[in-house]
């Protein structure tokens, strides 16, 4: 047995001398590579790990928004911002630091200790928005402040000085943002679109950054590009926004909504584009910009009317009368009326009994806006079905009321380009099976639907785009604010929109819109007629159990290829004709003849106030007691 091992080991000896410089070789190979790729070759070091290399971040100007006709809406002024390294930081004099920069030792301390807290090796913001001047300043001093470096950046101007809560702002990227991002392209502190169009368009509106890399001695001193810049990029500018916006109209909606609260929203129907978007009380964009944000946003956000919200896509109305024209269309549609149809009814009949009990025709409902001749309406629409049962026949009726009425927009969002769209609420079976059990309900428990009462609610971007679709005779362009984005404006890109149908034969909309007309020329509308323009509209009053009704209006023009089409609510306004109406027709004057001729009356609607208002020193319109805007 030990005689058979002998062999074995003296094998085994006679190789070693091969096995140990085969693994010589292998270590030296491995050693050799590594020289190489951390002393010879550059391209494989980390170039943020090196002391002697500073990385520089080039923060592109934010691409600006302009209007229609090409005048600027949201500017940029070029500014620096300061940021701080601490593991760069050397001993220095504290003192002479605070006094060349205006601020105080316990915020040099404490903005150094949160620095550190977030990385001793990566910069962090110590000041921002240093003027152009304050910069030429304090630059020749920073050799004696190693580990503080500068930034260019910018703030947003408002040359308009209107649109604040369509256009947003820009803030501090907020902590969950910041460690959520995939890319990470943002460091703490930076800058990012926070709300409206800032935000929707966040991508292209930033830009690219650009990086520099800067060979430093031992005395924080530049020694020149490292590697002759090969590792360098340059920043590209953020593409502009081009917007279909009006100036002149929205600049008109600011000032005729003086002293009220509400909204306005102007489409041009045949594309969708949005011509006006205005929410009141609002705020001075510039507020919301610069080094006064913060004290800004505090005073606004706590401001009882709620400036800060977008009442045009957020706020809930229920849309009244107004929905009587989606009654109409259907009804016609179906078949269970015509232009011709009549009903006589007894007052006795119905809780509600504004317009007349027997309307001649549907243009003379329309014109008059008749309550009980949309009740009959809509309760032949839902009898409209094979059912006998009544409880069977409103649940049959209603789905496919409810199908038809969704095809233009309400109860769902259409879409606009603008964050926090609400989609609002259009009433169906399985509400109405929540509130009173399956097959529980009927007609009667319903019948407030029948004139845009009851479980509905809408904001006023619904209601514009529901005047679009009628101005269009049954379809409707997916509203939208941005026409196209690019650098400039002969290398933008258009934005892709989408058509929606209503599926409603467009002779049926012919009958409606002749109703419309009649509403300006000799019916409930009459303080929306424009001289020499044929105006379609119809009013509407909202109900409001906490004070007074809210007033709305809808109405576009010119009748034949129209152009513009408008919706206008003014809270606690009451009646549509009175509050809303004028407001609508004084801009349809100013859209279609590019003038408003009638001052004084155009004076008489800034200076009619409908809600108690208030001016705060944010500059926001204030009311004092908050308006009820959700459906109970």
């Amino acid at each position: 047995m030990l005689s058979d091992l002998v062999p074995i080991t003296f094998m085994l000896e006679s190789r070693k001398p091969v096995i140990l410089i085969f693994f010589y070789i292998i270590g030296a190979i491995y050693i050799l590579r590594l020289f190489y790729l951390q002393i010879i070759d550059s391209s494989y070091r980390s170039l943020g790990s090196l002391n002697s290399i500073r990385r520089e971040i080039n923060v592109p100007l934010r691409g600006q928004v302009y209007d229609r006709k090409g005048k600027l809406i949201v500017a940029n002024e070029e500014v620096y911002d300061m940021f701080v390294t601490p593991k760069k930081v050397l001993p220095f004099d504290t003192a002479s630091f605070c006094n060349l920069f205006n601020v105080t030792k316990s915020y040099l301390d404490s903005t150094i200790a949160i620095a550190k807290e977030y990385s001793k090796d990566r910069p962090s913001r110590f000041l921002r928005q240093l003027t152009k001047e304050e910069y030429a300043s304090v630059i020749d001093a920073m050799i004696q402040y190693p580990g503080f470096t500068f930034e260019q950046s910018f703030f947003r101007t408002y040359p308009g000085n209107t649109m604040a809560n369509a256009l947003g702002y820009i803030g501090e990227i907020p902590q969950k943002k910041f460690e959520e991002q995939e890319e990470q392209y943002y460091r703490k502190g930076d800058y990012i679109g926070l709300s409206g169009l800032e935000k929707y368009y966040e991508n292209e509106l930033r830009g690219i950054r650009g990086v520099r890399f800067t060979l430093m001695n031992v005395k924080g001193e530049e020694k020149g590009q490292y590697a002759d810049g090969k590792y360098d990029t340059t920043a590209v500018i953020g593409q502009n926004l081009y917007t279909s916006v009006s100036l002149e109209l929205q600049q008109l909606a600011d000032s005729l909504f003086k002293n009220k609260v509400g909204s306005v929203v102007a489409i041009e129907p045949s594309t969708g584009e949005i011509l006006a978007i205005g929410s009141y009380p609002t705020y001075d964009p510039s507020l919301l910009s610069g080094k006064s944000f913060s004290s800004s946003y505090t005073v606004l956000s706590k401001n009882p009317d709620r400036p800060l919200n977008n009442r045009a896509i957020s706020a809930f109305y229920r849309p009244g009368s107004t929905f009587k024209l989606v009654q109409a269309a259907i009804g016609l549609q179906m078949g269970v009326i015509t232009p011709k149809t009549s009903f006589a009814s007894s007052p006795s009949q119905f809780i509600f009994h504004s317009g007349p009990y027997e309307a001649a025709n549907l243009y003379n409902a329309i014109q008059l806006s008749s309550n009980p001749y949309f009740y009959n309406v809509f309760k032949k629409i839902l009898a409209n079905n094979s059912e006998t049962n009544p409880f069977k026949q409103a649940r049959v009726g209603l789905e496919e009321w409810g199908t038809i009425v969704a095809r233009f927009g309400f109860g769902k969002q259409l879409g606009i380009d603008l964050p926090s769209e609400s989609k609002g609420v259009l009433p169906d079976v399985k509400r109405y099976d929540k509130i009173y059990g399956k097959e529980q309900w009927k007609f009667s428990n319903i019948f407030s639907l029948s004139i845009g009462e009851g479980e509905y609610g809408v904001n006023v971007l619904k209601l514009a785009n529901l005047c679009a679709t009628l101005a269009n005779r049954g379809y409707w362009m997916t509203p939208h604010l941005v026409k196209k984005t690019g650098i400039n404006e002969a290398s933008s890109k258009g934005i892709n929109i989408e058509t929606h149908k209503t599926g409603i034969e467009p002779r049926h909309y012919e009958e409606v819109i002749k109703g419309m007309h009649l509403v300006v020329e000799a019916g409930t509308g009459r303080s929306a007629k424009v001289e020499g323009i044929e105006v379609c509209g119809k009013t509407g009053t909202s109900q409001n159990k906490k004070g007074k009704d809210h007033a709305i209006f809808i109405a576009f023009a010119p009748k034949y290829k129209p152009k513009i089409a408008i919706a206008v609510v003014v809270e606690n306004g009451g009646f549509g004709g009175v509050a809303s109406a004028p407001i609508c027709g004084l801009m349809i004057e100013q859209y279609l003849n590019g003038i408003v001729k009638r001052q004084a009356y155009k004076e008489q609607v800034m200076n009619t106030s409908w809600t108690t208002v208030a001016r705060h020193n944010s500059n926001a319109s204030v009311v004092k007691k908050p308006s009820q805007t959700i459906i109970e």
